[in-house]
């Protein structure tokens, strides 16, 4: 390798994967176990070195059985090995100054890798690009590889099963984007032969990835804050991207201008395997991730006309309309082809209203996403009506996904505090959206007095703490919500996401 991690002769693309513990409990953090990646040649996209390390905790408690089942790193495999400061040369040499290139890095391994830099007090290295393949994949493959998993991409082209180890997982990796970037080429070449939808391709209840992390890269994540907008970013050619001073998001698309005989009635078509350029603009949309399609399905939900105070709300059953037996999940177009599960109640999207839901524990700002910004859920008690629509929504929804094969544990959408006598707890999230560095909470709030007046509340800020003043442990919410599947950070289930919140005044 180059001695001096400069900007200008730094052309190869780093291909990187992490392995990292999986966390226990909200706001733990993640630690990494071991580090691996490839220098490749971005001409001939031929291996010139390899890196790889496993990596010891400062706290081996943190290699939990969950861990250890997503990536077959136990604590004694570790204890031996050196700490992230140990290898933090080799790691930001291999980095900084190169194109970085893995599978949903922006959203995950980019963060664990400043976070660690950050930890021991050192500066984290820079790219000079980010390829981040779950993206650029998702664009172009999604409607015949299902979740878009490193997992089931290898599985789709029969190129073997994925270890969950990062030197075997970013050689994989590359062999991935080599067969998507071949079967397009073959199809842009003779489309009219070679193109087709084919029906028989790998499903998944959504369209995150079990590395401890959603596979879809969200657009509110301000994962590399110093990157400039894709507006103000000159566009790279692949072999000479080291001319670039700034690091931004790169897709391999680009622009095809069809022949004399083109078919003018569908949209043109980028050329998915000239590489002699990079765009360097990932569409916002390819970068949605569960939480913010869950936003984006909310806020066209919206458009429902609610009459202000009204107790009902069109399309939502209350805990007494609904049949057990009507109860049934299937899977569903999701986002650019994938499909994700949905519950359904006689063959309609499964939607309730519960007056009167006590909160157990209130609003708490204190755990924030990737993105800086807090968390927005509450507990609430769980009555037996609820308790039953909530189980047959569980059970339904857990056997197609034990059929979607994923490696993530499904978690049970019920909680039991025994410090409460067993009662029965559910977790209502209140979805928030964001534009830029402004962002607003995606479900309606009102309040009702002790008279019955319900008025519309309405926030000139997004603030966590004045939103857990209003929402905190003790008082009553009428509650509308859908009920969304999730599959995030290795764990799976059903979350109930609000869509109109009434909370009553003491």
């Amino acid at each position: 390798m180059d001695p001096t991690p400069t900007s200008d002769n730094r052309p190869e693309i780093c291909f990187f994967d992490l392995e990292t513990t999986v966390p226990q409990r909200r706001g733990q953090g993640y630690s990494i176990l071991e580090f691996g990646a490839i220098l490749v040649c971005p001409k001939r996209l031929l291996e010139l070195h390899s890196y790889s390390s496993l990596v010891r905790p400062d706290d081996l408690s943190l290699i939990s059985p969950a861990s250890v089942r997503c990536n077959g790193i136990t604590r004694e495999a570790v204890i031996s090995a050196p700490s992230f400061s140990e290898i933090a040369d080799e790691v930001h040499d291999l980095l900084h100054g190169r194109v970085w290139a893995g599978h949903n890095i922006v959203r995950f391994d980019c963060v664990r890798i400043r976070e660690a830099f950050e930890k021991i007090g050192r500066a984290a290295p820079e790219p000079k690009g980010i390829i981040d393949s779950l993206a650029l994949l998702t664009q172009r493959f999604g409607r015949r590889a299902g979740n878009m998993k490193m997992a089931t991409l290898a599985n789709y082209f029969g190129i073997g099963v994925q270890s969950h180890r990062s030197l075997d997982d970013v050689r994989m990796n590359l062999e991935v984007v080599k067969y998507c970037a071949t079967v397009l080429f073959l199809e842009s070449s003779l489309p009219d032969i070679l193109t087709w939808n084919p029906q028989g391709s790998p499903i998944s209840p959504s369209s995150d990835d079990g590395k401890s992390s959603p596979e879809q890269p969200s657009p509110n994540m301000h994962t590399l804050s110093s990157s400039p907008t894709s507006e103000n970013v000159p566009n790279l050619s692949l072999a000479g991207v080291g001319n670039s001073e700034h690091h931004p998001r790169i897709s391999l698309l680009t622009h095809h201008i069809g022949g004399a005989n083109a078919d003018v009635s569908n949209p043109v078509q980028p050329d998915p395997f000239n590489m002699s350029l990079l765009r360097n603009k990932i569409e916002t949309e390819a970068l949605q991730s569960d939480v913010t399609m869950e936003e984006k399905t909310e806020q066209e939900s919206q458009d429902i006309d609610i009459a202000e105070g009204s107790s009902s709300y069109a399309g939502f059953l209350a805990l007494d309309e609904v049949s057990l037996n009507s109860i049934n999940a299937s899977l569903v177009p999701y986002y650019r082809g994938t499909q994700r599960i949905k519950l359904l109640h006689e063959n309609v999207g499964l939607q309730l209203f519960c007056p009167c839901l006590r909160v157990r524990f209130g609003v708490d700002g204190k755990f924030l996403d990737q993105g800086g910004w807090p968390h927005l859920s509450f507990v609430v008690d769980a009555s037996l009506s609820l308790c039953k629509i909530l189980n047959a929504c569980d059970n339904a929804a857990k056997r197609i996904f034990e059929d979607c094969e994923s490696s993530s544990e499904w978690k049970p959408i019920m909680g039991i505090n025994y410090r409460y006598i067993n009662n029965p707890t559910v977790r209502l999230h209140i979805p928030t959206v964001v534009n830029g560095n402004i962002a607003r909470y995606a479900a309606e709030i009102h309040q009702k007095d002790s008279s019955g007046t319900v008025q519309k509340l309405v926030f000139s800020k997004f603030d966590a703490a004045e939103l857990g003043n209003l929402i905190r442990g003790g008082i009553f919410v009428d509650a509308f919500f859908s009920l969304d599947t999730y599959d995030y950070l290795q764990n799976a289930g059903i979350r109930l996401v609000a869509k109109k919140l009434v909370i009553h005044s003491d």
